[in-house]
């Protein structure tokens, strides 16, 4: 097995606290009794998908959503409801990624979309009063920005390729089963972040 030399971090679920149940609780109210069914941690139908990776705008994404609500919800409240997802950064984690970037080659790889990216830097900004949280990582890769997301191999392949790294010399963490084994496929090593576990306890 190569030597470490490179750390490629998920961010829900790792680095900011994360609640899928708020999300579809909050949905659910709206009117889409079948959220679960759509969207979750171990898939998401086409809408989201396409919202991921910047295949569809935000306001058409408001637009479909808004045909499963009832008649009278907003857009404001659409989006509430789908920021309601996103609790709190991990600070400690936070200050582990100071420490680790004095050994390692660090980047991030989060499958999220333009309405979670505005809503969670501003909720890193109140909670560290620094001004941006990509500016702990070497590159940060958002799926909807690079338009592929996890677990697909393509979209571990794009990261080494641009980032100009070895997918034998890079660890892959992420709390999700399915991202870990694609990363798995794509010849990266993998730490699978399990539950009540911080990126803090790993001994590399």
């Amino acid at each position: 097995m190569a030597k470490i030399k490179n750390l490629l971090f998920d961010l829900g679920g790792v680095l900011l606290n994360i609640d899928y149940n708020k999300t579809a609780d909050a949905f659910k109210n709206l009117g889409i009794h079948q959220f679960d069914e759509l969207y979750s941690q171990a898939g998401a139908n086409h809408l989201f998908e396409a919202l991921e990776t910047g295949e569809i705008s935000e306001g058409d994404f408001y637009t479909t959503i808004q045909q499963y609500c009832h008649h009278s919800t907003t857009q404001k409240q659409i989006e509430m409801a789908w920021n309601a997802i996103l609790l709190n950064f991990r600070i400690e984690s936070l200050d582990y990624l100071d420490g680790v970037k004095e050994k390692y080659n660090v980047y991030l790889l989060s499958n999220t979309n333009s309405i979670h990216l505005t809503a969670f830097h501003k909720i890193f900004r109140e909670e560290t009063g620094k001004s941006n949280l990509d500016e702990y990582f070497i590159k940060a890769y958002y799926s909807h920005k690079i338009h592929k997301r996890k677990p697909y191999a393509a979209t571990y392949q794009f990261v080494i390729d641009d980032a100009g790294i070895k997918a034998d010399e890079t660890l892959f963490i992420d709390d999700s089963f399915n991202n870990i084994e694609g990363a798995r496929e794509a010849g990266l090593q993998v730490y699978h972040l399990l539950p009540n576990l911080k990126i803090e306890d790993m001994k590399l």
